[in-house]
């Protein structure tokens, strides 16, 4: 184990210092692009008849379980680490249209993609159950801050569309992953889902994971109020992330609301009535460097999975097109509600694309593709996912800037909407 992380630190460390160095691009994306490239040209040094290298990275891959690394390791603390830096005052002034976007937001597109794409398949030699549609539309509904909010500084985006897209994903990946649970227990025990059922596994996941997060949070911020020692201090916040997310699962509920949960104690109430100044600025160095960390390894993951898909013409065209049906939900789900209600949402004019354009796909719907039952349907969905998060990520996370900047400068865009 400790030469399999050496292995994936090494890499990483060499990508973000080659993207640094000679690429230029925002942090996660340069590395996850440069994984891609080196993954691809792998496969086509296997196509010339030069198999070694390719042998030996799917050889590392197989040694990890993604989908275990992030969902009981990585996303604990990628959650606790966003919401420690969130204003609870601000997020608690946006918390109607947070609700919105996030549980009814994500509820809705997971049934819009869900029946759009058990259509589409309908025209094409790929085929799923409805179940299963319904599940891709679960796991690739939740959307990934990581990439997109450090090109929104850079851009210039307004403070309170960077604190909604930033609250909305924290959010939203808790609520997804509690649909794909419910709609992943109705396919394994072949049960029809109620209405009733449904609402018992929410109210118990949902639930117990909002509330899990306010008793740890609480316990964590009474242990750093009583001392004054940063070293200890941090040990607190980290054996609250790690123990509080593996508490979580043991008992069935939340694991990434219990962690934004307490992220947001401990960040709001912690910082300002337990820490001292040296405390609040070596936690906020370590948590920054942590999640740094932990995001350029993820996305080089990311970009080295791709020599573990199965690259059939056909489905790669399938994800293709569901890229194109991801972003469409993106719009009917996010953008025209807050087009429509504009002012309401108190967000400038034209907020609605950064919204909708700034809806990345990231890890989490990988890690959740890769932890369905083994058969064709799991190849299938893990094939359309992967599609639609390079495109998502290479797509829309190179072009945000762009967009954000015409909702920022108004003049330049003579021909942009007046809500």
């Amino acid at each position: 184990m400790l030469e399999l992380a050496a292995i994936i630190l090494f890499i990483t460390a060499v990508l973000a210092f080659l993207n640094r160095r000679y690429v230029g691009l925002p942090s996660a994306i340069g590395v996850m692009a440069i994984a891609l490239a080196l993954s691809l040209g792998c496969i086509g040094l296997d196509w010339l008849g030069f198999p070694l290298v390719r042998d030996y990275e799917q050889n590392l891959l197989s040694s990890i379980d993604f989908s275990e690394l992030l969902m009981q390791g990585m996303l604990s603390v990628l959650l606790f680490a966003g919401a420690l830096h969130i204003d609870l005052s601000e997020l608690r002034a946006f918390r109607w249209q947070l609700s919105l976007l996030a549980v009814v937001g994500t509820t809705v597109s997971t049934l819009v993609v869900g029946f759009a794409l058990f259509y589409l398949l309908s025209f094409t030699h790929v085929s799923l159950s409805l179940i299963h549609c319904l599940i891709f539309g679960a796991l690739i509904s939740p959307t990934d801050p990581i990439a997109v909010m450090g090109i929104l500084k850079t851009a210039g985006a307004p403070k309170n569309t960077e604190l909604v897209i930033a609250g909305e994903s924290l959010f939203n990946d808790g609520v997804g992953v509690v649909l794909f649970s419910v709609l992943l227990a109705t396919l394994v025990n072949d049960e029809p889902i109620t209405v009733t059922s449904t609402l018992e596994i929410f109210a118990h996941e949902a639930g117990g994971g909002i509330l899990l997060g306010l008793v740890v949070g609480y316990l964590a911020f009474v242990m750093l109020r009583s001392i004054d020692s940063y070293p200890e201090e941090i040990l607190i916040t980290l054996a609250t992330v790690l123990g509080g997310y593996t508490l979580a699962n043991r008992l069935g509920v939340s694991g990434p609301l219990a962690m934004v949960v307490a992220g947001l104690i401990i960040g709001n109430h912690g910082r300002a009535l337990a820490m001292s100044d040296t405390t609040r600025k070596r936690i906020d160095a370590f948590w920054e460097a942590l999640d740094e960390i932990l995001n350029a390894v993820l996305f080089v993951l990311i970009g080295l999975e791709i020599i573990l898909i199965d690259l059939a013409p056909p489905l790669l065209l399938g994800g293709v097109m569901v890229a194109v049906l991801t972003l469409l939900a993106r719009l009917v789900t996010v953008g025209i509600p807050v087009g429509l209600l504009g002012r309401k949402f108190r967000l400038v004019p034209g907020s609605w694309r950064i919204l909708t354009w700034g809806g990345l796909r990231g890890g989490i719907s990988v890690a959740l593709a890769l932890s369905l039952p083994i058969g064709g349907e799991r190849d299938v969905i893990l094939t359309l996912t992967y599609v639609v998060v390079i495109c998502s990520i290479l797509g829309q996370g190179l072009t945000i800037g762009k967009v954000a900047k015409t909702v920022c400068n108004p003049a330049a865009t003579p021909s942009q909407e007046r809500h």
